[in-house]
């Protein structure tokens, strides 16, 4: 079954609901541009709250190596995500640093895209249709990626399913597709994770 990461928390109550839905992942974002933007202090309070089970995701952008690392040595997140223009010299500053897992995300558009992402040296890849754009991408793109990745763009409740049954990913990610004016919303949270679950079974 695919895994289930839910990313841009920024509430103690979206923790809360984390915690009865049981996603594998979680994701801070820790980029300043961004609406969902959490303060390394917020993050902290934030992961106090969380089920041990489920895995914290920090998302990067173009940040100072040792400031990803700090945070991890501080079990303020589990897992680095990198969402910026860090390149491989980039990821093998952080294996110096850190043996935490590391993701890599694609902005996917073309073909090349895709190879780029195959080759990727990072732990994991993660294929999206842009930074927060809330937009699916074609998916025939990446229909010969021959590793474990996560997929995001677009993904909601209503078509989360066709896309682990037509792609079979590692792990599924959402953002935009929880939030109901620009909030997690418990709701939708719920039936995501219902909809991928649902794959299992059938």
């Amino acid at each position: 079954m695919a895994k289930i990461k839910m990313c841009g928390l920024f509430h103690p109550c979206d923790i809360r609901a984390a915690n009865e839905i049981k996603p594998e992942y979680i994701g801070f974002v820790f980029s300043p541009g961004s609406r969902r933007y959490v303060t390394y202090g917020q993050a902290s309070e934030l992961k106090a709250l969380l089920e041990p089970d489920i895995r914290a995701v920090g998302v990067f952008v173009d940040e100072n190596p040792k400031t990803v690392t700090d945070l991890l040595d501080q079990g303020v997140i589990d897992i680095v995500q990198l969402h910026g223009r860090e390149d491989e010299s980039y990821i093998k500053k952080l294996r110096t640093l850190t043996d935490c897992p590391v993701i890599q995300a694609f902005c996917v558009k073309n073909e090349y895209d895709a190879a780029q992402a195959q080759r990727s040296t990072a732990d994991y890849i993660l294929l999206d249709s842009g930074a927060g754009t809330g937009t699916i991408f074609d998916w025939k793109l990446i229909q010969d990626i021959q590793r474990p990745y996560f997929l995001a763009g677009g993904l909601s409740p209503d078509n989360v399913g066709e896309a682990v049954r037509y792609l079979y990913p590692y792990a599924v990610d959402v953002s935009s597709g929880i939030e109901t004016d620009g909030r997690k919303d418990k709701i939708k949270m719920a039936a995501f994770a219902a909809a991928v679950r649902k794959e299992e079974k059938l």
